[in-house]
């Protein structure tokens, strides 16, 4: 969707009034989804942050606000202003850009600035042309990579390194084909390019998707015997695996292995153990498994509490699902509309209407308009007068800073971004939904009225 089709808000020229640190920037960012207020977060972070890698992640977080309440018009006056810079000239700034259209879905966009280069005098590299690459994944326009890994290094003298391969073959498996991915891993060995376990990683998942294990399973050996250093990411696609079709003794299995290899196994590790027990109705040893991230020193995600709240629903344990409701509020990992619709009719049904009031009220505050309406219609149905809600029963949301763990493959390092180039939006508040499932990707722009039923969570 072109942001020339939304009505260009202006920003406003109130500067932030103080400065804070990137660090302190992205905790905040993580938990702020009100698109002005993320804006505002963005522009006080001092110049004298430390990690380039951590500033474009503020960045993207900022942009990522922005898309999800469908303000391109804001995105692209946000993204162009930073052009004005003096630091436009180098390389890993302007990559920044790339990425973040990428990230909000404005491809076209994230193309022009990569074809501006010359004209804004910035040297080309592969830095550049991975985040190109980059942004057509995150766009999802999967068909433009192998495009542009074949046209741009002889066009622009750029020669493609590791990296590049890697999101060539990530594109590939993102288009539902892992055989490509293979025959591309073959022409790096040739070349004698690295191929790393995250390239592995990549493509066992595609194959797993696809239901070929014992490919994948080939594929495994294969890079154990090439020596190519195993990571808890790689074993967490078996698990993935093993979760679907296994029981919870073949997950456990895989989980000692991996301590077994000298590793630590993480929350989505774990989390595909507690979903094997739900499934199979061991709700006793799931919420083991819950308890148990505590004493592993590993924080729950969003998946941990959408799953874990939608199975003690499911088995009318309405009263354990509200605790472990309030606290998702306090780690800022709320579960979607369905699972907390599933939740409120059940508390209703147990008599719990102040737990009831409680719950709607506190995530009226955290969904977009469409969902708040949303809710209100929930309010209706069960007879809820939005009036008579109090505040005495689940925590506010109004932490200022919290360090979730997260995961990731990483990438290439980008440079800098000067985040006193933009100004904030005088606009009205929207209220874009919660960050919810950290596995689901935000590379999409469009969101709809959630249903009306409660779906299994996969995972």
């Amino acid at each position: 969707m072109s942001s020339s089709s939304i009505p260009i808000r202006r920003l406003s020229t109130t500067a932030a009034q103080s400065s804070i640190s990137i660090s302190k920037a992205k905790s905040k960012l993580r938990s702020e989804h009100d698109p002005d207020k993320a804006l505002e977060i963005y522009s006080s972070v001092s110049e004298h942050y430390s990690s380039p890698t951590s500033s474009r992640y503020a960045q993207d977080l900022a942009v990522r606000r922005l898309a999800r309440s469908h303000r391109f018009a804001d995105i692209e006056s946000f993204i162009e202003s930073h052009k004005n810079d003096p630091k436009i000239k180098q390389e890993p700034y302007l990559s920044t850009l790339i990425r973040s259209y990428g990230r909000a879905g404005m491809f076209e966009h994230a193309l022009k600035t990569y074809d501006q280069m010359d004209q804004l005098g910035t040297p080309r590299s592969a830095i550049s042309f991975n985040s190109l690459l980059t942004a057509c994944n995150l766009s999802k326009q999967f068909d433009k990579v192998p495009q542009f890994f074949a046209e741009i290094p002889s066009k622009y003298g750029v020669s493609p390194d590791k990296v590049s391969y890697g999101i060539l073959i990530k594109s590939f498996c993102e288009a539902g084909k892992p055989e490509k991915a293979i025959e591309t891993v073959r022409m790096m060995e040739e070349k004698g390019i690295e191929v790393t376990a995250v390239t592995f990683t990549t493509i066992f998942n595609a194959l797993y998707k696809k239901g070929n294990g014992e490919e994948a399973d080939k594929l495994w050996y294969e890079m154990v015997e090439k020596g190519c250093e195993v990571d808890v990411a790689a074993y967490n696609v078996k698990i993935m695996y093993a979760h679907v079709n296994g029981s919870p003794e073949d997950v456990k299995a895989l989980i000692e292995e991996i301590i077994g290899a000298g590793l630590k196994p993480d929350a989505i590790s774990y989390n595909y153990l507690m979903t094997c027990y739900c499934r199979c109705g061991m709700m006793e040893e799931a919420e083991k498994v819950y308890r148990g991230l505590e004493v592993n020193k590993l924080n729950p995600n969003a998946a941990t509490f959408r799953t874990l709240v939608f199975y003690l629903c499911k088995n009318e344990y309405f009263e354990k699902a509200y605790r472990v409701f309030k606290k998702s509020v306090e780690m800022h990992k709320i579960p979607d509309f369905n699972t907390l619709k599933f939740l409120a009719e059940g508390l209703m049904k147990k008599n719990m209407r102040k737990e009831a009031k409680g719950l709607i009220r506190t995530v009226k505050k955290k969904f977009p308009p469409n969902v708040v309406n949303a809710w209100k219609r929930v309010e209706e149905s069960l007879g809820l007068v939005p009036e008579e809600l109090d505040a005495s029963c689940v925590p506010h949301d109004d932490g200022e800073e919290v360090t979730p763990s997260s995961t990731g493959i990483g990438g290439e390092k980008q440079g800098s971004v000067n985040r006193k180039q933009w100004k904030k939006p005088k606009a009205k508040k929207w209220f874009p939904p919660n960050a919810g499932n950290d596995r689901k990707k935000v590379s999409t722009v469009t969101s709809s009225v959630p249903g009306d039923s409660a779906k299994e969570p996969t995972g």
